[in-house]
């Protein structure tokens, strides 16, 4: 027996000791892993360690380190977070960095820059933004766009930021609100400015070509300052010069544009404006795919609604808006030009956007009033307050901007539900919502909004992946993950692959769905139980934790980058 006894206990101590269990911030168990690339979901385990993606595998509860997190994923998705391609979640992260509207749908960066940036600014742009303000009130502490981003970042934001430099910002920034061209000098200037942006991070260049001042840029000009984010490998990226009547032309402008400049280039929220124009649709694909196949890198995104949402500025010739604000509420004063702009409003050839005559005053919403004595017709249309006023809706619009000291907010019916449903399908496609990230409390309420804020990634999930069957769901989440990443330069984000930043979203796909509509936009989507942001639980269990890890996210010109 003591023979016995030493020969195990000599076995015992020859035998290897295991090596303890790795442990992690956090581990993801029991979902269907999504990577991002569009291949087929895979029951893994994610584990997470000092804001990366560690590993996929078989983990447990027991590999969570002293206060990280473990999620059980059980029937649930497990994919990269989503890619916002245009978000105008700026001064609403200001007030309210959480972006509740986002985070509740997965979105785990907010891209801005649609023609404007904020940055640079002067002190003349400085103070014109902080008039501008209303409900939503802050002191201006930045002046360039890597600045505004950084302070972004150290207020503190739980989805990532990132921007364009915006072609119209560094327009106003040197000539105003003039309808000329800039001359050589302020031109080089302009290039200087965007050299910079692009140096801070910028993605690249960002254009809004139906609004003055930026319609009063030639393409030219446009070349000129995409050149140089293109030295930087960043894009140009558009809100076209038509979305309607001169829809085809206004993509050979951009693909102009993008073949002179050596840049790729992105249509924002790609749509057929007006019944008239619904039929354009496959020959602007054409255009598109065309100049694909000559090896120009052309994309495009969307929102997942047949209405769009912008100004009363939209309805009204540039001419009339040339000054600034100021300038265009004293023409609006002015008989004769309020007949003039009248009949141009009407004119169903003219050669600018006029998204009120696409959608009809019956299909123009009134959603946002600076003035509070407005604010009644909050959720009418146009029509419906002209015949309570009356007044015509032409005369009922220049009115409406006079009395509110703004463009005033409005959504505008436009679009086809077929051609939404072909859009979505295209494999060039990715998403933005082209709102404010929002919470259904506070200052927030003073105004309507376009339920895209809430629902826009939700919608696509729900109505067009699982009910409707547009797409299959490893598509759709590389449209809204890698497929935007790489357009846009990133490194390291938009896929769930060992070393990339950990920015995560769980959702189950069987409830996962948009709530919110016209008449009650204020609602949060459902179906997003977890949300991961630089390795932070931002969302747990569908609430919110009040995590603000977000950060800075830049373009491939920083010069901080260490290769």
């Amino acid at each position: 027996m003591a023979l016995c006894l030493q020969a195990c206990t000599e076995q015992e101590a020859a035998a290897p000791v295991p090596e303890p269990a790795p442990r992690y911030d956090g581990v993801i168990l029991n979902g269907t892993v999504y990577d991002g690339s569009g291949a087929p979901g895979v029951q893994a385990d994610v584990a997470i360690d000092d804001g990366r993606i560690v590993a996929l595998g078989d983990f447990d509860s027991d590999n969570t380190k002293d206060g990280g997190f473990t999620i059980d994923a059980s029937g649930k998705a497990v994919a990269p977070g989503f890619i916002n391609m245009l978000s105008w979640a700026l001064d609403s992260l200001i007030h309210d960095g959480r972006s509740q509207g986002d985070i509740r749908q997965g979105v785990t960066l907010e891209v801005f820059g649609e023609g404007e940036s904020w940055g640079p600014w002067n002190d003349t742009m400085k103070a014109e933004e902080k008039a501008r303000q209303s409900d939503i009130t802050y002191d201006i502490e930045w002046t360039s766009l890597g600045e505004f981003l950084e302070y972004l970042e150290q207020r503190g934001v739980s989805t990532n930021v990132a921007s364009f430099v915006g072609a119209t910002t560094v327009r106003v920034h040197e000539v105003g609100y003039e309808d000329r061209a800039p001359t050589a000098e302020e031109l080089e200037r302009m290039q200087a400015l965007v050299r910079q942006g692009m140096e801070e991070g910028a993605l690249g260049v960002g254009s809004s070509l139906i609004y003055a001042p930026a319609y009063y840029a030639s393409t030219e000009e446009l070349i000129a300052l995409t050149s140089v984010a293109a030295e930087y490998g960043g894009m140009y990226i558009s809100h076209m010069r038509s979305e309607g009547n001169r829809l085809l032309e206004a993509i050979d402008e951009l693909i102009t544009i993008a073949r002179e400049s050596g840049a790729p280039a992105e249509i924002y929220h790609f749509k057929q404006s007006g019944e008239s124009n619904w039929s354009k649709f496959d020959e602007a694909v054409a255009k598109i795919e065309q100049a694909r196949a000559e090896g120009l890198r052309i994309s495009a995104d969307m929102y997942t609604y047949t209405a769009g949402s912008t100004g009363l500025d939209a309805a009204m010739p540039p001419w009339v808006q040339e000054g600034g604000y100021a300038d265009w509420r004293e023409r609006l004063q002015n008989p004769e030009v309020r007949a003039k702009l009248q009949e141009e409003m009407l004119d169903r050839e003219a050669d600018w956007s006029n998204l009120m005559l696409a959608a009809g005053p019956e299909g123009t919403l009134l959603v946002g009033f600076r003035n509070p004595e407005l604010r009644k017709y909050t959720g009418r249309t146009l029509s419906e307050v002209a015949e309570e006023r009356g007044t015509n809706p032409q005369q009922t619009a220049m009115d409406l901007v006079i009395e509110d000291g703004s463009r005033v907010q409005v959504v505008y019916f436009l679009m086809s539900e077929e051609n939404v449903k072909r859009g979505i399908a295209l494999p060039w496609m990715s998403f933005g919502s082209d709102a404010y990230s929002m919470a259904p409390e506070g200052v927030f309420l003073n105004s309507s909004t376009h339920p895209r804020a809430y629902g826009n990634f939700a919608r696509l999930l729900g109505r067009y992946v699982r009910d409707e069957q547009v797409i299959p769901l490893a598509e759709a989440i590389r449209k809204m993950t890698s497929l935007p990443a790489a357009h846009l330069g990133l490194r390291e984000r938009g896929s769930l692959v060992p070393g990339y930043h950990a920015d995560v979203v769980v959702f189950d796909p069987d409830t996962i769905n948009d709530v919110a509509t016209y008449d009650d936009p204020h609602r949060y989507a459902v179906g997003v139980s977890d949300v991961i942001v630089n390795g932070v639980q931002v969302l747990q269990d569908g609430e919110h934790t009040g995590a603000t890890p977000g950060q800075v996210v830049r373009g491939p010109g920083w010069t901080g980058w260490q290769d």
